[in-house]
């Protein structure tokens, strides 16, 4: 049992406020009858709600893409530091999103979050290899043997051993590196291991999906073509 304006919320009727107007509205029924009262509590097997004459099947899956900016950490809570949660849009605060993986505080770009516990589980998997893209400037330049070393695996300096990975020069300073893995603060350490600083990275393509041209700061919501392709290649 739950109460119905929990309900509401999770099935992406809108935020708590908006739910509360839209009790008050006599837009929700319960068993057919208008229900104005959010402490109600219901079983969403048992009762059927509807909103606007639609029935509500309780929480809506959401996969969801971030552009990241500078500043924020990954996590659904912190009690010091600004947390990508609140980048989200209100509305979406309640359907219980949580990051795919994790980019550091100063890392920008393309973030996910989903709702969909076993789609999570399989994307951030070292098993699946899912390919996660990103841009560096660093201290340096890449070399033909970076490459090589990229190519057979590192091992970092405390003994981490990478999967083999892309490197790809793109210019003085300027690099694209491809891994298919997510150690904590992985790039980063694996251009130290051959003395590159990285001075910035972001994250451009995860799997098939990429920025586009969404603003830093914001966010969009997945299509389901896009949802179809993230599934494909996190297949079990």
């Amino acid at each position: 049992m739950e109460r119905l304006d929990k309900f509401l919320c999770g099935s992406g009727a809108g935020t708590r406020s908006q739910v509360k107007d839209i009790l008050k509205a006599g837009r929700v029924t319960v068993d057919g009858k208008c229900e104005k009262d959010g402490s109600r509590k219901i079983d969403p097997a048992v009762h059927t709600v509807t909103l606007d004459g639609e029935v509500l099947n309780g929480k809506r899956r959401m996969v969801v893409m971030l552009n990241k900016p500078a500043g924020y950490v990954t996590a659904t809570e912190d009690q010091k530091e600004k947390t990508v949660m609140e980048l989200l849009p209100e509305a979406w605060r309640h359907m219980d999103l949580k990051p795919v993986g994790r980019l550091d505080k100063a890392t920008e770009g393309l973030l996910l979050f989903t709702n969909d516990g076993e789609l999570l589980h399989r994307l951030i998997s070292p098993k699946k290899e899912v390919a996660k893209v990103y841009y560096a400037r660093h201290e340096g330049q890449a070399n033909a043997d970076d490459v090589s070393a990229f190519a057979a695996g590192l091992t970092l300096r405390d003994g981490t051993v990478c999967l083999p990975a892309l490197l790809e020069p793109l210019g003085p300073g300027e690099s694209r590196i491809t891994v298919r893995e997510g150690k904590y603060h992985q790039v980063r350490r694996m251009m130290a291991s051959r003395n590159m600083t990285v001075t910035y990275l972001e994250r451009r393509q995860e799997g098939g999906l990429t920025l586009g041209g969404l603003p830093r700061g914001q966010t969009r919501e997945l299509t389901e073509d896009e949802i179809a392709l993230l599934e494909g290649e996190a297949q079990p």
